[in-house]
């Protein structure tokens, strides 16, 4: 007897299990979108905040972040740290977050500084100007250096000592940076403009410690090279107010507040070279009250 074919029926369910698969894993990749969305959102702040400020302190990193969103995260910084948010804390975002009276007392520094600094500001050797990151004195290279030398020449000595003894007497942090053309430089003591640009940051912090008495926690120093141009290299002028350091009075105290300290000189006369002795004025602060 023979038997009857079947005929097979293709079976048109089959795609219910890849949905299926698809639907489960749409769901666990919103259920860790969510997990995620609900981490402790204090410390993303704290952390942000903290990266933020250490970046600032530096001159590396300029937040693009909104005044509200930077006082947002200033506050997250100082619940951190249990100190109140102020201006002498912090400094984040686009606008200086100065009160008032920090900003006064800038312009007070700012206007002695030009009666102190009248013969080299009209010689255009020195510029001062007040933005977000505080207090610039800008140092052509022109007033103060030798063309590829990390030390100021004699001449510029006096003024550097105005410069240090009306900055040593404020409670503000100072980070001083050294910045150059794009010409390159290759001698037998800086084989690139970075070495040249860090050279002069660091001696003239080396300056302001040794020769006036300056705390050295209140200093930073950094080069930058011809990264950070103040103007076009295009031009002779251009290139001569790109070649400069800058010593910035920060509107903030990261560190307490110590007028002065001494620093033992251990080290060879060759790297002294070229530093003042300390001033009456930075030896009298020096010395213990009775």
């Amino acid at each position: 007897m023979r038997r009857k074919n079947h005929k097979h029926h293709s079976n048109h369910e089959r795609w219910l299990i890849s949905y299926a698969d698809f639907i489960t894993l749409l769901f666990a990749f919103f259920v860790v979108m969510y997990a995620t969305s609900k981490a402790d959102q204090k410390k993303q702040a704290e952390a942000a905040a903290s990266i933020n400020s250490a970046f600032r302190a530096l001159g590396l990193f300029q937040s693009a972040s909104p005044a509200k969103d930077s006082q947002t995260a200033a506050a997250a910084l100082a619940t951190s740290q249990d100190v109140p948010v102020t201006p002498v804390n912090v400094v984040m975002g686009d606008e200086m977050l100065a009160s008032p009276e920090v900003q006064q007392d800038f312009e007070r520094i700012k206007r002695q500084l030009e009666g102190l600094l009248s013969n080299q500001i009209a010689k255009h050797v020195v510029a001062l100007r007040i933005d977000r990151e505080g207090l610039i004195i800008s140092l052509r290279e022109a007033g103060f250096y030798d063309s590829g030398s990390a030390a100021p020449h004699p001449a510029s000595i006096a003024t550097l000592g105005q410069i240090a003894e009306a900055l040593r007497a404020t409670p503000y942090d100072i980070r001083i940076e050294g910045h150059t053309d794009n010409v390159p430089i290759h001698t037998e003591l800086f084989d690139s403009n970075w070495e040249l640009s860090t050279a002069r940051a660091t001696h003239m912090a080396r300056i302001f410690i040794m020769g006036h008495q300056f705390a050295p926690a209140r200093l930073s120093a950094s080069g930058y090279a011809e990264y950070h141009p103040a103007t076009t290299n295009a031009s002779a002028d251009g290139r001569a107010q790109n070649r400069r350091v800058d010593i910035i009075v920060l509107p903030r105290v990261t560190t307490p507040y110590t007028p002065s300290v001494h620093v033992p000189d251990t080290r060879p006369a060759a790297i002294t070279a070229g530093i003042p002795a300390p001033t009456a004025t930075a030896q009298a602060a020096a010395k213990p009250l009775p």
